[in-house]
């Protein structure tokens, strides 16, 4: 049985023969049960799948891919779906191997400082219960509420604290995977110092679910900081919210968060939100710290400075824990906000030195004029991975195609300034025909060479990064 005559497989077979894996009420054939699985939190992008699969353990997995490996089907690890690169999309067909039923957390190690955790478990779970033994989980993707763990150490996710903290896979010390064709392996552990033998660690974290599955992850943890403050400042343009962001780096701070919305972002928030914003302003700068009170004070007030020193029309910083959790909704719901701007969205995610970041946001701007489309951009401004927003409405076939061209100019252009196609959201489906322009020939064979070592049968999430 070839991966392209997959889905000829009788359902009833199927669910008969994987229920003998984890359970007949763990699999699902019927076609009402598969539609949520037919795509993710990508705009465009869906496929059928033969079956959803809903393994409880290793072991349940490692004989779920010795019998795909054999059979040839293909198969697409999924946590909760909120890709948006089509990474958890089944395009080919296959099994759907869903890890939500994976949601343990096995340990939390205060010495050590580790907490070892199942797939399945989601971000905001994993901080909350750290946060009981007064310690911090740092990454915080903006669907923490939501996205597992699996699905973040897979995309390497970043968050609204990456530019202090970094990307998840600064917290990745060890990972148990299961290979494609149902070997178990363990790479890495609680140490914070291992550097025998290749990094395989940090080869599977990003690696999109095209290598293995994983099933354990052994991650970092941080002492918790004591305080925490948000400030908020408007500027006429984001140039000059882009002037005051090099003042604050040059000032010697490097804030936990430091995030842009332009104007069409601050109006579409408001509307949505009724936060209060000034709809008048060219750009909004969100900043803010954590640390001990002496030295959170002593930081936000020099970034508050900085705001002023480049232009700020105005700047208020939090004096409440209740204050800064309302600023920082402003970002979180900017998504949601500007999905009313046409009724669809297209959220994008790409990267340049954020010196070329209001380069780039001058760029975004004029792509979409010479598309006449409407794209509004958000993203951190510390770390110059922006997300240029495409709103349309999905009954017109002409503005989706329209969108999609505005943003294979934005990934050019992105490419051109010596950045990147995607800083946080992974390749998946979407980028995929993108990737070579930024990586080139060599780069792109051997990933291909890898993809091949790991998975021979290429059924693992076929169609995606290194496929």
């Amino acid at each position: 049985m070839s991966a392209g005559t997959a889905n000829h497989v009788d359902g009833r077979a199927l669910s008969a023969r994987l229920g003998r894996i984890v359970g007949s009420k763990n699999v699902e054939v019927r076609p009402s049960a598969l539609i949520p699985y037919q795509t993710d939190a990508t705009f465009g992008f869906s496929g059928v799948p033969l079956a959803v699969v809903r393994p409880g353990s290793t072991e349940e997995v490692a004989e779920v891919l010795r019998w795909a490996s054999a059979n040839h089907v293909p198969v697409v690890p999924r946590g909760a779906g909120t890709s948006l690169a089509a990474g958890a999309v089944p395009i080919h067909g296959g099994i759907v191997l869903a890890v939500t039923r994976m949601n343990a957390i096995l340990s939390i190690d205060p010495v050590d400082l580790t907490a070892t955790v199942q797939p399945g478990v989601t971000t905001q779970t994993l901080a909350q219960a750290v946060a009981a033994h007064n310690l911090h989980y740092p990454p915080d993707p903006g669907s923490q509420r939501v996205s597992t763990l699996g699905g973040n150490v897979a995309t390497n996710a970043g968050g609204l604290h990456g530019l202090k903290y970094g990307n998840t896979a600064g917290y990745v010390l060890g990972v148990q995977a299961v290979l494609a064709d149902g070997q178990v392996i363990r790479a890495g552990g609680q140490l914070v110092k291992d550097v025998a033998g290749y990094d395989l660690v940090h080869l599977l974290t990003g690696s999109e679910g095209t290598l293995a599955v994983l099933t354990e992850l052994t991650l970092a943890l941080r002492p918790a900081p004591a305080t925490s403050t948000t400030g908020l400042a408007y500027f006429s343009d984001l140039e000059s919210a882009s002037d005051a962001v090099r003042g604050v780096i040059a000032a010697g701070v490097l804030p936990a968060t430091l995030e842009f919305l332009d104007a069409r972002c601050i109006g579409a928030v408001e509307g949505y939100a009724k936060l209060g914003l000034d709809t008048r302003a060219g750009a909004l700068l969100l900043f803010g710290d954590d640390g001990s009170p002496a030295e959170v004070e002593r930081t936000v007030a020099i970034m508050a400075q900085a705001m002023r020193d480049h232009g700020a029309a105005s700047v208020q910083v939090a004096t409440v824990v209740a204050e800064s959790e309302a600023l920082l909704a402003a970002r979180r719901c900017a998504l949601p906000a500007l999905s009313r701007l046409g009724g669809a969205t297209m959220l994008e995610d790409v990267g340049v030195p954020r010196s070329r970041l209001p380069e780039l946001v001058r760029r975004i701007d004029e792509i979409a004029a010479r598309h006449d489309v409407v794209i509004a951009t958000f993203g951190h401004a510390g770390d110059g991975n922006a997300h240029p927003t495409g709103c349309f409405d999905p009954r017109e076939e002409r503005q989706r195609e329209r969108v999609a061209a505005a943003f294979a100019d934005v990934f050019a252009a992105a490419i051109e300034l010596g950045g990147t196609i995607t800083g946080e959201h992974g390749v998946g489906a979407a980028k995929l025909p993108f990737l070579a322009a930024q990586l080139g020939a060599p780069h792109t064979a051997l990933l291909a060479r890898i993809k091949h070592a790991f998975d021979p049968e290429g059924i693992l999430n076929p169609g995606k990064l290194g496929s």
